[in-house]
C-alpha cells in the first residue's frame, strides 16, 4: 500500500461508493448478465446509466469533484483517485463510463469558467444529470498535438461561423450539447487564439456526422461536423481565444481519474485470476500450485502495489500544491501500462477460457489497451514528463 495515510472521512467515502454499489447497480446489471455474456456488452446500458446518475445525484456522488462554491463536494485529489478506483474495481459495466461519477458526460472543471447565465442553462442542469454534454477538441488532423485544430470560427454581424470536423468524439452521438473548440486566431493559434464555444444538439449546421466502431464493444465515440454553424457571442466559454487554457485546466484530473481506473480494474481482474488458480485444476493441481501461474499473480500484485503507491504519492502531492503536470502525466503513464500487462496476463491465467467473451476477460484487456491512447499518448506523457525533468 502506499506510504500516504488516507483521511478517516476519504476511507468512509470509499466504503460509501462500494455500499452503494454492491446495494444498486449490481443487481442491475445482474439482470444482464445473460446478455453480457454472449455479447460483451449492454445494449440499455446508457438508458440504465441515466438511472443510475440520478442516484448518484440525489446521494451526493455524482459531483464530489466539483468545487464547493458551484454545488460540488470540493473534494481532493486523492478523494478523487479513491473514489474512481473503487468504482473501476467492481468491475461493473454500469458503474463505470459515467454511472457512478461523471465521465465526459458531466460537470467538468472547464465550466467553472461560465457566467451566469451558461451556468443557469449548462452546468446546473449538468450538476442534475438532466442534461449531458461532449468535449469536442479532437480532429482528423490534431490529435496528440491539439494546438493544430483546424475548425475555424469567425465573428460576423455579432455571431459565430463554426466550420470544421471533429472525431474520436467519446459521447458525441449522446450529448445534448458540445463544448467545441475552435480557432478564432488563426496567427496565434493555441497561445490566445483559441475559443471555447457551448453548441447545442439541433443547431442548424451541427451534425453527428458518423459513429465510429472501436475495438471496443461498449466504446462508439462520434464524428461531428460543423457547417456555418451560427453560434451567439453568448455562447463563448470564458473569454475569448482562452479556450485552449480552459481545456487544459481538466487535464491533470482527467488523466488521475484514468490512472486511478487502471488501478481499480487491476485489481479487480487480480481478484479473479487469483481465485481462478485456486479452483481450476490441470494435471492434478489448482493452477495455481505451478510456477508460472504464481509468477503471472505475483508480478501483477507487486506491479499494482507499486502503482497504487505512485498514484496516490501523486495525488497528494497535487492536493500540497504542485504544479500537477508531472505527476498526472507520470501517475497515466506507470497505471495505464501497468494494467495493460496485468489484462494481457489475467488472459493467458485463464488459458483459452480467457479469450472468451462469456468469462468475461478478454473486454478488460480491450478496454485498457485504449487507456495509453487517449488524454495523452504514453509516448507524449514521457515526452512531457521530459521536459519537467529540463530534458
Amino acid at each position: 500500500m502506499s506510504v500516504i495515510q488516507i483521511p478517516s472521512e476519504l476511507i468512509e467515502l470509499r466504503n460509501a461508493i462500494r455500499d452503494f454499489i454492491d446495494r444498486e447497480i449490481r443487481p442491475v446489471e445482474q439482470r444482464y448478465a445473460q446478455e453480457l455474456q454472449e455479447t460483451g456488452a449492454i445494449a440499455a446500458a446508457e438508458e440504465e446509466r441515466k438511472k443510475i446518475r440520478k442516484r448518484s445525484v440525489e446521494l451526493g456522488f455524482y459531483t464530489l469533484h466539483m468545487p464547493e462554491e458551484l454545488g460540488g463536494g470540493g473534494l481532493s485529489y486523492l478523494g478523487q483517485v479513491l473514489v474512481h478506483e473503487e468504482v473501476a474495481r467492481s468491475g461493473l459495466l454500469l458503474a463505470g463510463r459515467g454511472g457512478v461519477v461523471p465521465s465526459v458526460e458531466g460537470p467538468t472543471i472547464i465550466l467553472s469558467d461560465c457566467n451566469s447565465d451558461q451556468r443557469k442553462r449548462y452546468l446546473d442542469p449538468l450538476m442534475r444529470a438532466e442534461r449531458e454534454m461532449c468535449f469536442a477538441l479532437t480532429e482528423p488532423e490534431a490529435g496528440s498535438d491539439a494546438t493544430k485544430i483546424h475548425t475555424r470560427a469567425e465573428q460576423k454581424n455579432g455571431v459565430f461561423l463554426l466550420n470544421g470536423r471533429k472525431h474520436f468524439i467519446t459521447h458525441g452521438a449522446e450529448a445534448d450539447f458540445a463544448v467545441v473548440f475552435a480557432v478564432t486566431d488563426p496567427e496565434k493559434q493555441a497561445r490566445g487564439g483559441i475559443t471555447a464555444f457551448f453548441v447545442d444538439k439541433g443547431t442548424p449546421g451541427f451534425e453527428v456526422s458518423r459513429i465510429q466502431y472501436t475495438a471496443s464493444t461498449v466504446d462508439r465515440p462520434a464524428e461531428l461536423t460543423f457547417d456555418n454553424v451560427e453560434v451567439p457571442a453568448e455562447n463563448v466559454l470564458g473569454e475569448v481565444g482562452k479556450g485552449f487554457y480552459a481545456a487544459m485546466k481538466w487535464i491533470n484530473g482527467g488523466r488521475l481519474n484514468i490512472a486511478s481506473s487502471a488501478l481499480g480494474i487491476a485489481q479487480h481482474l487480480l481478484d479473479q485470476i487469483t481465485s481462478y488458480a485456486k479452483t481450476r485444476v490441470a494435471f492434478g493441481h489448482p493452477i495455481g500450485y505451478y510456477q508460472y501461474i504464481q509468477q503471472y499473480i505475483v508480478d501483477s500484485w507487486c506491479e499494482l502495489e507499486a502503482s497504487r503507491a505512485m498514484v496516490y504519492e501523486m495525488a497528494s502531492r497535487i492536493d500540497d500544491g504542485a504544479d500537477g503536470r508531472r505527476e498526472a502525466a507520470a501517475s497515466k503513464l506507470y497505471a495505464t501500462e501497468m494494467v495493460g500487462r496485468v489484462a494481457d496476463r489475467a488472459i493467458q491465467v485463464y488459458g483459452g477460457n480467457g479469450f472468451m467473451v462469456e468469462t468475461g476477460v478478454e473486454r478488460f484487456w480491450r478496454e485498457v489497451r485504449a487507456q495509453r491512447l487517449y488524454e495523452g499518448t504514453s509516448e507524449i506523457l514521457r515526452n512531457n514528463i521530459a521536459k519537467t525533468l529540463g530534458l
